[in-house]
């Protein structure tokens, strides 16, 4: 099952009510799960009604499509505050936070990083690890988050009331 052509089936819709996908995949087990992971694209925060509302478009849309072979479960949810970075906008939107990041080869011996974000320059996630700069490849980042801090959580709460 490719999660980027489902990706790329729903996306549009989403758009057009108002919401981004942040991602989607698939679990497997005795029966699959879809999980499709989204944000409102005005930056409030996320509700029970707009997981179900989006839960109701997809599955239609699914429904049509018929993309995935068997019986599998929808799971719709929103990134939460410590949410993954995913793509390059996603580095330089919450550049001044703490994040987590994995790579799949080394830089400077290490294969993860912890430190505040600096944004995206060229082809690299720039971030400030123990006072000092660091580039690392964005083609290279196999799993980034951000870290709860008291920032983040401030932020997240000027956000809600908005």
């Amino acid at each position: 099952m490719d999660t980027g052509k489902i990706e790329a089936m729903i996306a549009p819709s989403l758009e057009a009510m108002g919401y981004r996908v942040v991602r989607v995949a698939i679990t497997g087990g005795r029966r699959a799960t879809l999980q499709v992971m989204a944000e409102r694209a005005d930056a409030r925060a996320m509700t029970v009604e707009d997981c179900a509302e989006i839960s109701h478009t997809v599955s239609a849309l699914l429904d049509v499509a018929d993309p995935i072979a068997g019986a599998y479960t929808l799971e719709v949810s929103s990134p939460g505050i410590d949410r993954p970075l995913l793509r390059r906008e996603d580095f330089a939107r919450f550049a001044g936070f703490e994040a987590k990041v994995e790579l799949r080869q080394p830089v400077a011996g290490r294969r993860r990083f912890r430190g505040k974000l600096l944004g995206v320059e060229g082809e690299a996630v720039r971030l400030l690890v123990d006072a000092e700069p660091v580039a690392l490849p964005l083609a290279a980042v196999t799993r980034a988050k951000l870290v709860i801090t008291d920032e983040l959580l401030a932020a997240s709460r000027a956000q809600a009331e908005h």
